[in-house]
């Protein structure tokens, strides 16, 4: 029962602790259990065996309010009884009766000293019914020199142990000590002789007498009541309490399963002293199975820590050794065997989420919460169940207020996960986490040099932390919590070194700074791009939030972005804030910094290739409006403007783009002057395309204008070569997109030469789109796989598709293109009406939007009239259409060989 929430109001809300399925957790411990009991039930199994490796250990590790201790009281129910085990965790495979549970929290707050520990553990063991001589007398003789005075009785009924286990222990130690005293023949009481009596079985012990053969058989025994009893020796003890659990008989030995949890308030990393003795603990009871919850990876397999530990390295705990790429193994979806010992706890999922919430509060057996606040929450929450626990506190508060909660009550972050993300961290580990707050992914270089720090080690430490989670294959490795990350940045900080306004200024422009060092650096092509693109993202982002005015590198990587024609998705979350002043359309971009204005500008080329045209022109007018971009920056959006508007059929105005940045003489004057070459020939202004396509060059695309001028000539061979070479030269620039686009415009014209090269070529188009956003280019692929199966029944239907995708995505200037296809295939089959009607058709989409040569051409098929509208040809006009009827007759012969 939760008792804040029962108290929180006067309506009888019903306010339970819910549980939500973490049955993966409950199948890694009850196979590690499972395997613990094989192992020390079988012969090979000594408890006195003290250079084994241990493996009866298992850590649930995870995020503060991740739901460790929940899962660790849930554990221990189970354990204990079948009623409190949820349905969906199953039977286990071992009778009840052969395991022991008893969870021991070791927090603070708790205030469990290492005594109150060893004392929890034999408490719990006092349901065997019986004594533990060789432990009991030990630990009497510790308590009397250590607690002079006090009675172990009266300590463990005020500590609350004797409530909880019963009052076993207190009389199982006293006959244990009577029984010993009986056995070696000692006068007066027990409880005043116990020097005399510890004395008098060392003494019988060195002498080998048959009195106490019984405990004799414990070889350590002897040096154990010799020592000094102090704290140190106590934490020896534990093998007294393991040997005597070995020695009960076969039908009465349990094996205790120890929980202990909240493991990160038994010390930081630089004092382990009562970790050591803890640790102590569990090697020395290699009989016990321990179930540890806490904050962070157990440590204990790291040879680095020899000499501040007992027991250290791989050798010694193998499952708690890392894997041999150095990635926690609890990090890992699904832990390797032997080295699946260190497990993460992992946030919920929205579904547990949901369900959680549902569960929480209820009136009158409803949920309390509705749907849409649920929602929110869970999505505001990230999966950590301390958020979802905090959303309820506020629930209640708003209802005691006298208002109805609303799903807006509970859009933010809490300061209270602040407060306990930060609780166990040093102040530069502190200093470090607020930095790469500000970053989606990063590694152990850039988390320091955003933090402005010249060593890596509080870094290095960070990412050992459950809130850090980790992808080696990812270009920066380590990913901060969702829910911590925005608690960070939109949170109020109360914290006494809780950042300032300038701070995170400073710290996003370290960190901006630093992705462009990366990016900057990076030796290869290949890899440069893909860490250009993850560069821009964040840099982009930074830049844009925190308002940054110097763009810096951004400038250049904006064009290095745009030079491979590859457009992956650039566009950054929302800000946290919206802002006024964004572009419309749904965008919530702020167009108020340069670092808002180029955002806008990258995320409108790279969205074009998946929107309307329509809508690219209007984001690029509204960017190039705010003025606040730099002149090669300006370039950029004016040339796409001007592409953009060719696309949807407005040549004039494209015209008047292309030649505005021609004449401006920078880097897109080549590409602008390709696009005037590329507006004469939509004009069918032949002679002039070609006159300006002379010098363009790689950089300008002359081989693929010409491919384009000798296409609509249907002098394919010469288009052929001359996409090839264009091709040849995209791959020696390293320009994946360019290879693609060339190689997709060589695809029309095989298409109608070869059908059987044409698989091929298409094929390979396909290889060189994959991963590359562009549509355009796709559909042309489209087309000339229509223009290949010529001829076939489906033909007609596949281009009513595929219009309708042209439509959608607003790529009107591939119309023409798709009607010559479907022209060619009318007239293949011999379809005159079809094809009189698609000329027609032609006829009409070209009067005012220029490409009236495929008109000429698709008449041409059948040797139809030409059309008014006049084209300038390079040759004589009856030269080109012979060409194409050629091409028509060459089709029907190839269809009447091959049926």
């Amino acid at each position: 029962m939760d008792l804040r929430a029962l108290f929180s109001s006067n309506d009888p809300v019903n306010a339970t602790e819910a549980f939500t399925n973490r049955q993966r957790q409950w199948e890694l411990v009850s196979a590690a259990l499972q395997e613990h009991l094989r192992y020390v039930a079988s012969e090979a199994f000594n408890v006195e065996d003290l250079e084994a490796p241990r493996r009866n250990v298992i850590v649930l590790h995870g995020v503060g309010g991740v739901g460790k201790t929940t899962l660790s009281r849930k554990l221990e129910a189970a354990l204990a009884s079948a009623a409190q085990r949820p349905v969906q965790w199953g039977e286990p495979a071992w009778p009840r009766e052969r395991i022991l549970p008893v969870r021991i929290d070791l927090s603070r707050s708790i205030g469990t000293s290492f005594e109150d520990l060893v004392l929890t553990i034999r408490a719990a063991l006092a349901e065997l019914g019986r004594p533990l001589p060789a432990f009991d007398i030990a630990l009497r003789r510790y308590w009397d020199a250590q607690h002079p005075g006090e009675s172990l009785e009266e300590y463990l009924r005020r500590g609350g142990l004797a409530a909880r286990f019963g009052k076993g222990m207190g009389q199982q130690v006293q006959s244990a000590l009577a029984d010993v005293a009986q056995t070696l023949l000692l006068p007066g009481t027990v409880g005043s002789a116990i020097g005399q009596l510890t004395s008098s079985l060392t003494k019988a012990l060195r002498e080998h007498r048959q009195t106490v053969r019984a405990l004799a058989g414990c070889a350590r025994l002897q040096g154990l009541l010799e020592a000094e009893p102090s704290l140190e020796a106590l934490s020896f003890y534990p093998h007294l309490l393991a040997w005597e659990l070995a020695q009960l008989p076969a039908d009465r030995r349990r094996v205790p399963v120890i929980l202990l949890d909240t493991f990160e308030d038994v010390g930081d990393r630089t004092h382990r002293d009562l970790e050591r003795l803890i640790q102590r603990v569990v090697w020395l009871m290699p009989n016990a199975f321990f179930v540890i919850t806490g904050r962070s990876r157990l440590q204990w397999a790291d040879e680095g820590l020899q000499g501040q530990l007992d027991y250290t390295g791989a050798s010694a705990w193998p499952g708690l050794n890392l894997p041999a790429t150095g990635i926690p193994a609890a990090r890992a979806a699904r832990p390797a065997p032997g080295q699946g010992r260190q497990v993460l706890i992992g946030d919920f999922s929205p579904e547990d989420c949901d369900t959680y919430l549902a569960r929480r509060l209820s009136h009158d057996g409803q949920p309390l919460i509705g749907p849409a606040i649920r929602a929110v929450i869970g999505e505001r929450s990230h999966g950590l169940p301390l958020h979802l626990d905090l959303a309820v506190a506020r629930f209640l508060e708003i209802r005691r207020t006298g208002l109805v909660p609303a799903p807006g009550d509970f859009d933010h972050t809490f300061p209270a996960l602040i407060a306990r993300t930060l609780s166990d961290l040093t102040t530069e580990e502190r200093h470090v986490l607020r930095s790469v707050s500000l970053l989606d992914a990063f590694d152990l270089e850039l988390a320091t040099r955003s933090a402005g720090m010249a060593h890596q080690a509080p870094a290095r430490r960070l990412t050992e932390r459950p809130m850090v989670t980790e992808d080696p294959y990812a270009i920066w490795p380590y990913h901060l919590h969702g829910a911590i990350r925005s608690a960070l940045q939109t949170a109020d900080d109360h914290t006494d070194d809780g950042w300032t306004h300038t701070d995170w200024q400073r710290a996003a422009e370290r960190a901006l700074a630093a992705l462009g060092d990366q990016w900057q650096s990076t030796p290869t092509a290949a890899s440069g791009r893909t860490l250009l693109v993850a560069c821009l993202r964040q840099g982009l982002r930074l830049a844009r939030d925190h308002r940054l005015t110097d763009l810096l590198w951004l400038t250049q990587a904006a064009i290095a972005y745009d030079s491979d024609a590859v457009w992956e998705p650039l566009a950054p979350p929302a800000p946290t804030q919206t802002d006024t002043a964004t572009i419309g359309q749904g965008s919530n971009t702020p167009l108020d910094t340069p670092a808002g204005a180029l955002a806008e500008l990258l995320t409108a080329l790279a969205r074009r290739q998946r929107e309307h045209r329509e809508l690219t022109v209007e984001r690029l007018t509204t960017v190039l409006a705010t003025g606040l971009l730099p002149g090669e920056l300006a370039e950029m959006a004016e040339y796409y403007r001007a592409k953009a508007n060719r696309d949807i059929g407005r040549n004039e105005v494209s015209r008047q783009g292309m030649a505005q940045v021609a004449a401006g003489g920078g880097r897109l004057a080549l590409r602008a002057r390709r696009g005037l070459a590329d507006a004469a020939r939509i004009d069918g202004d032949f002679p002039t395309a070609l006159a300006a396509a002379d010098g363009l060059g790689f950089e300008g695309r002359e081989q693929r204008v010409l491919g384009d001028i000798w296409w609509a000539h249907a002098d394919l061979d010469r288009a052929i070569t001359a996409c090839e070479r264009a091709r040849q030269q995209a791959e020696q620039h390293g320009n994946a997109g360019e290879q693609a686009i060339s190689q997709a415009r060589l695809t029309l014209a095989v298409a109608f030469t070869d059908p059987a090269r044409a698989d091929d070529e298409i094929t390979l188009a396909t290889q060189l789109l994959d991963g590359l956003a562009q549509r355009a280019t796709t559909l042309i692929t489209h087309i000339a796989a229509l223009i290949r199966d010529a001829g076939s029944p489906d033909v007609t239907d596949r281009a009513q598709t595929l219009r309708t995708e042209l439509t959608v995505a607003g790529l009107t200037w591939l119309g023409p293109t798709l009607d010559v296809a479907l022209a060619f295939h009318h007239a293949v089959l011999g379809n005159h009406h079809d094809l009189a009607t698609t000329v027609h058709r032609l006829n009409e989409s070209t009067t005012t939007g220029g490409y009236t040569y495929c008109a000429h051409i698709a008449a041409a098929f059948g040797d139809l009239p030409q059309p008014a509208s006049p084209v300038r040809w390079l040759e004589d006009e009856q030269t080109v259409q012979q060409r194409w009827r050629t091409l028509v007759a060459t089709r029907q012969a190839h269809l009447r060989e091959t049926r």
